[in-house]
């Protein structure tokens, strides 16, 4: 006889079904490559339910979890963070302490995480390294609460219900990113046993993760589809809403090629802590940075015309000028190019050539 738990499991199943409907949209590349990564995609935003619901989503015992990786990327991942997730509540109260490292840049973000339901991640406090107390060896010590607390405060809102860390490289072989660690400060002393209708809630939302994250990301590429070749602004509370950093200033975009074009974008450079840009498949992961060197480009490895401008040339092969960013066999995808604490926001130029035109 079966049990109620196996109707429940079946129900994933079929959330996991839905979710898949995204490989068939009207808009989404049909080219081996990118119907192959998409399926990949859906495995990865699952791995990525599974560690944050599943493992990871008890607000009196938070841990730090990656839900996003080299190997597990969503909307518009940048290749040189370190991201760090926890689960919390606005009903409680925590402590993270650590050391700051020497991260380009670190910042601190609690979010009402709604993504499961609407897609929505909206900021509900923020706090940066240049605003924060830090002691001369790094230390520090964070409060995270709805009401103001300590030197370093992460304020926290009743709906509340994750944080989120970005620890943001200008070159990954030389800085030290920093040790951070998160407990609850006034929640029970132990866990309690795990339940079947905890086990079918986290069940649930893990599923509806999924698939509500997988359409909207879909949808985000099918928006920047409608400009293509282009880096626009668009509407940053549109990216604020989703989990964003207020210091960033997102430009993104929709990119396609014929055999023998290159994209070429260039840019004045503002004076700001931080650029990169990334180029990336429909589904909104960047490329294999981890082994394709020329998979992206930032602040430290970009080279800067003699006029002070930043070329880039979105190319299959090297073309030999400004900075090449390789499509690594696709001929189409997403872009992003972030401005982190940016004195003013350029809106580079974009044009497709013919690749014997450079």
């Amino acid at each position: 006889m079966e049990s109620r738990l196996t109707h429940e499991w079946a129900h994933f199943c079929e959330q996991l079904a839905e979710a898949g409907a995204v490989l068939s949209r009207p808009d989404a590349p049909d080219t081996p490559i990118d119907q192959a990564e998409g399926l990949r995609y859906l495995t990865r935003l699952t791995r990525a339910s599974f560690e944050s619901i599943i493992e990871g989503g008890d607000p009196d015992f938070p841990r730090f979890y990656r839900l996003t990786s080299d190997t597990l990327k969503i909307g518009g991942d940048n290749p040189d963070n370190l991201y760090l997730n926890a689960t919390i509540s606005g009903s409680r109260e925590y402590l993270i302490c650590g050391n700051r490292g020497s991260v380009s840049y670190l910042s601190f973000g609690t979010k009402a995480n709604r993504f499961a339901i609407d897609g929505r991640m909206a900021s509900t406090g923020e706090l940066e390294d240049s605003a924060m107390h830090i002691e001369e060896d790094g230390s520090f010590e964070i409060v995270v609460s709805e009401v103001e607390r300590g030197r370093n405060w992460l304020p926290m809102k009743s709906d509340t219900s994750m944080l989120l860390v970005r620890q943001t490289f200008l070159d990954r072989e030389t800085e030290t990113p920093a040790d951070i660690h998160i407990e609850c400060l006034n929640g029970p002393p132990l866990p309690s046993p795990l339940s079947p209708e905890r086990a079918h809630m986290a069940l649930t939302t893990a599923g509806a993760f999924v698939t509500q994250t997988a359409k909207a990301f879909a949808g985000w590429a099918e928006m920047f589809m409608a400009r293509p070749n282009e880096l626009l602004p668009w509407d940053q509370t549109i990216f604020q809403n989703v989990g964003g950093d207020p210091n960033i200033h997102y430009l993104h975009g929709y990119w396609q090629l014929k055999p023998g074009e290159v994209w070429v974008i260039e840019t004045e450079v503002p004076d700001c802590r931080f650029w990169n840009f990334v180029l990336q498949n429909w589904w909104m992961e960047s490329a294999d940075y981890t082994n394709i060197p020329n998979a992206y480009v930032n602040k430290h490895t970009a080279k800067i015309e003699d006029n002070g401008m930043l070329r880039i040339v979105v190319a299959p092969t090297d073309p030999g000028t400004g900075n090449w960013i390789d499509t690594t066999g696709h001929t189409s995808g997403t872009a992003l190019l972030r401005w982190i604490s940016a004195d003013h926001h350029p809106v580079p130029r974009c044009r497709v050539m013919r690749s014997d035109e450079l």
